[in-house]
């Protein structure tokens, strides 16, 4: 008997069902951020509510038409997030008397706006793979500019942002996906060589230094630039994402056997001869010693936010009915402190098990998607957003030194907002080439062609003649 195919469904009006359910959850917070706080400025709420709605509409609209088969619960659950951060932001600023969620909603519309761009112009993501080394090219003017005199400047300690007229801009951000898309080109056109050739050391295949040189290159390069910057979030980041590629690309568990014996032995060296990271470990360590508490720059966020996550116990004060405004950096490195006092237990579990879904719906277009270098790409960018949730939450909770990484979609800040916009925009479109039909010209597996995988094929044929 033949097995009967049934074609893909679009299901493109499951994503707007589910969008309306994520834009009745963010009206929902900012309703109750007003009646709890007595801001009778229902006109704020409907603008906030408008605009948020119109500029999901936008991506929902293109997706019908450029990527119609593509994942639908991404989008909706982006929304949720975004929507929510905005509510929160909108919170404290009322609290504080500041306009910080005006300045987050411009950035979230740039962002969807910028994801739009994304979707319209690459369409099919392996077209990404011919700028390989322009990618990497990128990421290093990327983390190199914070370093230029007059351009860049130092927030908190940390050398990692730039000034473009009104703007503040923190390049980093958008390194992760660039050097995401080198990481995944090289992986995918060099597989073989670093799989089969190389020396064997017991159970470990090693590759040739000549086939791993230009990865090596690239991470030591992003990682020093980094630490020079006082970046340690950013350096966690791209380590983690430089040990996750290499490992779905060959499968080896060794690799990342060698990448946790690599952050034991670096994290030690940095934490005796590097200043700054001795004292975030010693803040973490000690954060509820008076003298630590009181000095500037010490542990007066960490433990506020725990005393507010503590107050909040398991259901929360309320939307509006803590007092989130006593933490330092409240609507931005602290944002889930403050989701945790007026949500509870109940209702930050609730915001990570959206992480969860989010990062495992980019992982099944990982595992859908027809080429290699979409599954490294969709692994790559999966992985940055699930390792940012881990090492802030981690930071805020105290389970390991708090780093300076943002809160995805919910954090205040633009660079962020911009890059993961732009995340969601790539992850949507792998899930699409990984859904679509095939058609009679392309098949399931077909790449673009690199020189690197037509000398594989002529070795390959030399050696079956």
């Amino acid at each position: 008997m033949t097995e009967v195919q049934t074609a893909p469904v679009p299901r493109r009006n499951l994503e707007l069902l589910l969008l309306l359910l994520a834009l009745c959850v963010g009206g929902a917070a900012f309703f109750l951020v007003g009646s709890a706080t007595e801001d009778n400025d229902s006109k704020n709420f409907l603008i906030q509510m408008g605009i948020m709605g119109a500029l999901a509409l936008v991506i929902h609209v293109l997706l019908r038409i450029f990527a119609k088969y593509a994942d639908p619960v991404i989008l909706p659950i982006t929304v949720a997030l975004n929507s929510l951060g905005l509510a929160m932001i909108h919170r404290i600023d009322l609290a504080k008397g500041t306009s910080q969620s005006s300045r987050q909603l411009m950035w979230t519309a740039i962002a969807i706006l910028v994801a739009a761009l994304v979707l319209w112009a690459v369409k099919d993501h392996r077209v990404l793979r011919r700028f390989t080394y322009i990618a990497l090219l990128a990421s290093i003017v990327l983390l190199l500019l914070p370093l230029i005199p007059g351009l860049g400047a130092t927030i908190n300690g940390a050398r990692i942002w730039i000034h473009v007229g009104p703007f503040s801009l923190q390049p980093g951000e958008l390194a992760k996906i660039t050097l995401s898309i080198f990481f995944a080109g090289y992986l995918s056109s060099n597989r073989d060589l670093i799989l089969m050739a190389g020396r064997k050391f017991g159970p470990l295949q090693l590759p040739r230094m000549r086939d791993m040189a230009p990865m090596i290159i690239a991470w030591l390069l992003s990682i020093g630039v980094l630490v020079v910057q006082r970046d340690l979030g950013s350096a966690i980041l791209f380590f983690g994402l430089f040990i996750l590629m290499i490992y779905v690309a060959t499968a080896r568990i060794s690799w990342v056997i060698i990448g946790l014996l690599m952050v034991a032995v670096g994290g030690v060296f940095a934490a005796l001869t590097m200043g700054h990271v001795e004292r975030r470990v010693n803040v973490w360590l000690n954060a509820f010693d008076p003298e630590i508490y009181q000095a500037r720059g010490g542990s007066a966020q960490i433990v506020e936010g725990l005393f507010g996550m503590a107050d909040g116990g398991l259901f929360g004060t309320g939307l509006g009915g803590g007092s989130p405004y006593r933490v330092p950096l409240a609507n931005s490195d602290m944002i889930i402190a403050s989701f945790g006092e007026e949500i509870g237990l109940i209702g930050v579990t609730a915001i990570i098990l959206l992480f969860m879904l989010l990062v495992s719906r980019g992982l099944r277009a990982a595992l859908g998607a027809r080429d290699t270098f979409g599954k490294l790409l969709a692994s790559g960018l999966a992985f940055t957003l699930g390792l940012q949730c881990v090492v802030i939450i981690g930071g805020v909770t105290r389970l390991i030194p708090l780093t300076g990484l943002a809160t995805p979609f919910m954090a205040a800040g633009g660079s962020s907002l911009l890059a993961n916009w732009i995340i969601i925009a790539l992850l949507l479109l792998i899930s699409h080439n990984a859904r679509r039909p095939m058609s009679g010209s392309v098949g399931p597996t077909d790449e673009i062609a690199t020189p690197t995988t037509s000398r594989l094929k002529d070795r390959k044929a030399v050696t079956n003649q």
